[in-house]
């Protein structure tokens, strides 16, 4: 068995450094999702917003930091994997169950929005740089975007992406800082205002599930978190703990560079004027600086994209390998990941809506995943006395975790049955 873990893509190679970890967890966390930030702070105004974002980063980072410390709590033993440590927590049969289904929606959720996200600021590219051209359907852009991961997805395990995560890293710190840059520049315009935009008492209360549940999916880097951890080098004297925890750190300040000067300069330039999903929409000048900007987030969706697919293709390969005793090898890598990103890519051409979806079904699981399944998990392994710190700072991650789930899938929900009849398939 030993040969097989060296080939497959999580534990195949374990010689990374702590700035691996860094941006890895950089590309993972600041999502495209960033630049929808200041239209959550509409629906949820200066005090709520910024309490908001900053008591997400806070929770997030302690439940990171949890995982981090379980990633070898067992003496000789790495959990590697999310679900083998859900498994360690809630037992064999049922760990599987809690995690896997959940992991699964986050990591194939996300890779079909990056192939529509990614297909879109192609578009926006083009039609900034070449105003007279033809107009190119956006199902095409969305199959030039995946074409790229035909041949990205074959690099065998997370070290040999290394290359890829490090430039979408570099490049959501830069679009993040065109984005906030160019809205200090445009400048609060005449008549913006901080009010609630008026609306039935039943659409604001909705909208401000939605703008919750945008929050909450900025930071969702926790489902691959083990997985990133698992290429670092362990020994009893040096556990992976120690320069996994630096480059988290390192990655969570870069992370809030990136988020708080978006959502609040974005809020601060345009008011509650923000009618659209995405600050780069409302910058149209200077159209280089724009286009530029378009551009680094398709490199960064090219990154992200590939760190979220890593531990899928390690779950796929494990049974094709393991349960049904396929030979491990070349062929069976380009078939199975091949596959996959035709299946992301064909739902992403087919729902170009899935963003939406995603609010509904990702409610149900990026919530869970980072706001408090490892708290559930440190409460069942380690016990805490009640009413102690770590008793009560589990369980207020945990009920606000419940909650945000609760209302981000109410939010996703009326938001698909609003929108509905204004979908169209195949765009």
């Amino acid at each position: 068995m030993k040969n097989v873990d060296d080939w497959l893509p999580v534990t195949g190679s374990r010689n990374a450094k702590w700035w691996y970890a860094a941006f890895h967890n950089v590309t993972a966390m600041v999502g495209a999702g960033v630049l929808s930030l200041p239209a959550a702070m509409v629906y949820l105004g200066w005090g709520p917003g910024v309490a908001v974002m900053v008591i997400s980063w806070i929770i997030t980072l302690y439940t990171l930091w949890q995982m981090v410390e379980m990633h070898e709590m067992v003496p000789g033993k790495r959990f590697d994997r999310y679900h083998e440590l859900g498994q360690q927590a809630f037992g064999e049969k049922l760990g599987l169950w809690i995690v896997i289904p959940q992991q699964l929606i986050v990591e194939v959720g996300v890779d079909i929005v990056y192939m529509v996200t990614g297909g879109k600021s192609l578009k926006n590219f083009y039609s900034l740089v070449c105003k007279d051209c033809k107009h190119i359907r956006q199902s095409y852009w969305i199959l030039i975007f995946g074409s790229v991961h035909f041949f990205l997805a074959q690099l065998p395990n997370f070290n040999s992406i290394a290359g890829v995560s490090l430039a979408a890293a570099v490049m959501s710190l830069s679009y993040s800082t065109i984005a906030w840059g160019a809205s200090a520049h445009h400048g609060r315009g005449p008549g913006v205002s901080y009010g609630y935009p008026h609306q039935t008492t039943a659409d604001t209360i909705f909208n401000v599930f939605n703008a919750l549940g945008q929050v909450a999916f900025a930071y969702a880097g926790h489902n691959v978190v083990l997985e990133i951890q698992a290429t670092i080098p362990s020994t009893p004297q040096k556990p992976s703990k120690i320069p996994m925890w630096r480059g988290v750190v390192v990655a969570y300040i870069i992370v809030a560079l990136c988020y708080f000067p978006v959502a609040f300069v974005g809020y601060w330039a345009f008011g509650n004027d923000t009618t659209f999903d995405n600050v780069l929409g409302k910058l149209q000048h200077p159209t280089w600086l724009i286009a530029a900007a378009n551009l680094m987030v398709v490199i960064h969706v090219i990154g992200s994209y590939q760190i979220y697919a890593m531990p899928v293709f390690d779950m796929l390969e494990t049974v094709l390998v393991k349960k049904l005793h396929l030979p491990p090898g070349l062929t069976l890598r380009i078939i199975v990941r091949s596959l996959y990103v035709a299946l992301t890519c064909f739902i992403g051409i087919t729902l170009p809506f899935f963003g939406d979806l995603l609010g509904f079904f990702g409610g149900f699981a990026f919530a869970p995943t980072t706001f408090f399944l490892p708290c559930c998990m440190w409460l069942a392994v380690y016990k805490p006395k009640p009413f102690s710190l770590s008793w009560m700072a589990n369980w207020i991650s945990i009920i606000l975790g419940v909650l945000l789930m609760l209302v981000s899938s109410i939010g996703g929900l009326r938001s698909i049955i609003r929108d509905a009849s204004k979908y169209q398939f195949y765009q």
